[in-house]
């Protein structure tokens, strides 16, 4: 009777340090190759990338649309299984397997070092093995060593810390085959539909045809891939999207997911250096106690100047503001000396604040010229400050009927 073997953690962690070991040889030789070929200073690679995970029929394609937009990035997204290409590879993705690391891993930062790519892409499709996740990790680290040697150059922004961002969306197995057995049937009727128009054919997988090649092709992405991208939660920034749910749920996690967070994404001198600037959610989280704590303090310490703004504003702004009622928008300019104080334009702004309206304060100087000396021809001029306020609201819309 044949005895199931069971993988001790002696063997297991062989296993793990010949994989590392292999990781190193491959990387080593991938990382020699590209130097000798650009140059070692023209290894610029992209300062974020977002390496895009997921079991078959999980939604990679259609959701990398909502990353993308969530991290403002234009450029294609790199598709692994598009970089592989080759009749080899090809028969191997056919059968449901994996094409070997050393490709994958070259393709992948060859694809990289292009100029679209040098703020940030989406990576879709690795890393999948344990060995692409020991390239990946020995790639950041290049990264970095790079970003120390040329610091205090004129080359530094295109050698900036990477920020990496894990993105795994998540199906159970009935789901995905159930997706793939989908998607063979759409692109069938798709390539029949076509062949009757001599249109172009889409490519179809083997896998999304028969129900058993689904399913191993499930089993693979949880035997492997699966582990490889868990593998990567202690060491990045690391997203866990369920993506059973409709596209606009998964869109509306994508982007909470993906929130920007300068701590996490600045270069740490780059976040030390503005830090101690307030955030602007902070300053809105009390804005409006802040705003009655004022207006109050108004009234009862600074009650004569507080009241003698409150009839500026009603006999000199609010008729203009009336006036521009349908744009939402009213720039009054004042010479009044009220508003030498700046207490009183600091009031101007907060009264109109509390009223609804948003406003802005200028002050502008004009030289007014007074006199001329005839002997030297110079021109005595004085100065004029001219406050320049702008409101802001909703502004009035306009119906109209047929006709």
């Amino acid at each position: 009777m044949d005895k199931q073997q069971e993988t001790s953690p002696t063997t297991a962690k062989s296993v793990e340090n010949l994989e590392v070991k292999d990781a190193q040889v491959i990387f080593t030789n991938v990382w020699n190759e590209l130097e000798a070929e650009f140059g070692h200073e023209n290894l610029r690679f992209s300062k974020e990338l977002i390496l895009l995970g997921g079991a078959p029929g999980a939604g990679k394609g259609t959701n990398t649309e909502f990353i993308m937009k969530a991290r403002d990035l234009t450029c294609a997204p790199i598709v692994v299984s598009s970089l592989l290409s080759t009749p080899q590879a090809r028969r191997i993705k056919q059968a449901g397997g994996m094409v070997g690391d050393r490709e994958v891993v070259e393709l992948v930062f060859r694809k990289l070092l292009e100029n679209d790519y040098r703020d940030g892409c989406v990576l879709d499709g690795f890393p999948r093995t344990q060995v692409q996740v020991e390239c990946l990790n020995l790639l950041v680290l290049k990264m970095n060593q790079l970003s120390r040697e040329y610091r205090e150059t004129p080359l530094a922004i295109n050698f900036r810390k990477p920020t990496i961002h894990v993105m795994v969306l998540f199906v159970d197995e009935t789901t995905s085959i159930e997706r793939q057995l989908n998607r063979g049937r759409e692109i069938a009727e798709s390539n029949a539909k076509a062949v009757a128009e001599g249109t172009e054919l889409r490519e179809e997988r083997a896998t999304d045809l028969d129900p058993e090649a689904a399913r191993r092709r499930y089993r693979v992405f949880k035997d492997e891939t699966w582990e490889a991208l868990q593998s990567l939660k202690e060491i990045y920034h690391y997203h866990f999207v369920n993506a059973q749910d409709s596209i606009e749920s998964v869109e509306r996690n994508i982007r909470n997911e993906l929130d920007y967070q300068s701590s996490l994404e600045l270069d740490p001198e780059t976040h030390d250096a503005v830090r101690q600037l307030p955030l602007a959610s902070d300053l809105i989280t009390h804005a409006r106690q802040e705003l009655v704590r004022r207006m109050d303090s108004y009234q009862l310490e600074h009650r004569s100047l507080f009241h003698k703004v409150i009839r500026l504003i009603e006999h000199r702004f609010i008729p203009i503001v009336i006036r521009h009622a349908i744009p939402g928008m009213a720039i009054v300019n004042s010479e009044d000396p009220l508003f030498d104080d700046p207490l009183a334009l600091a009031m101007v702004i907060d009264i109109f604040a509390e009223r609804g309206y948003r406003a802005v304060a200028n002050v502008n100087r004009a030289e007014i010229p007074e006199s001329v000396n005839l002997e030297t021809g110079r021109i005595n001029c004085s100065t004029k400050k001219i406050y320049r306020f702008e409101i802001r609201f909703s502004g009035s819309e306009i119906r109209r009927g047929g006709g």
